[in-house]
């Protein structure tokens, strides 16, 4: 059956594309927008529905662009459900975050009994991101890694300790598409090691 988006799929591209105006992906000055539609679009390419389409769009905002007060917007405007998996795909809402390590194994363990809708945004996330940390790599070396709060193996750890959580809980298109861009960015990285 053919999916078609609607009106609320229109309005929160809209609505994402407000929220995340000034804000571009770090180190590169892209805008960050890119991300979102890139996400939405691995969701449906995924067979993901319209508001798992949704969520890809606004899947960072409450950790981004408001917190709790963001989130109960997209609640009002976009349903339950949309809310649910952006909630589930925001590692912290605290202000200030926790420490990176502390968030990132909190999100891992949450991952492995995480609804089906909510690993396949997250794992197109993180898709999209490794892709990105890859091209970049490709391009500019170690220093992508100065870009971010994690060191470089830090970084490997996360991506690999993603594939594993994803796969402990179901697997999936995106997570072999996952595996096989870590699994080139940690050899790429063990050569820059050598």
């Amino acid at each position: 059956m053919d999916k078609v988006l609607g009106p609320r799929y229109l309005d929160a591209f809209g609505y994402a594309a407000r929220l995340h105006a000034r804000q571009v992906r770090k180190g590169s000055g892209i805008p960050y927008l890119t991300h979102l539609m890139s996400v939405s679009a691995l969701v449906l390419e995924d067979g993901g529905d319209e508001d798992e389409a949704i969520a890809g769009l606004l899947h960072d905002a409450v950790e981004d662009q408001g917190g709790q007060a963001t989130l109960e917007e997209i609640r009002s405007r976009y349903g339950e459900k949309v809310a649910r998996i952006v909630e589930a795909c925001t590692d912290s809402h605290e202000v200030p975050k926790p420490p990176w390590r502390e968030r990132k194994e909190r999100y891992l363990a949450h991952l492995r009994h995480a609804p089906a809708d909510v690993r396949r945004v997250s794992a197109a996330d993180k898709l999209h991101n490794a892709r990105s940390i890859l091209s970049d790599y490709r391009a500019h070396g170690e220093a992508v890694f100065d870009r971010f709060t994690a060191k470089k193996n830090d970084t490997f750890w996360y991506y690999s300790s993603l594939v594993a959580a994803f796969q402990e809980a179901g697997g999936g298109r995106l997570v072999s598409e996952l595996q096989r861009v870590v699994d080139e960015l940690s050899s790429l990285g063990a050569a820059g090691r050598s």
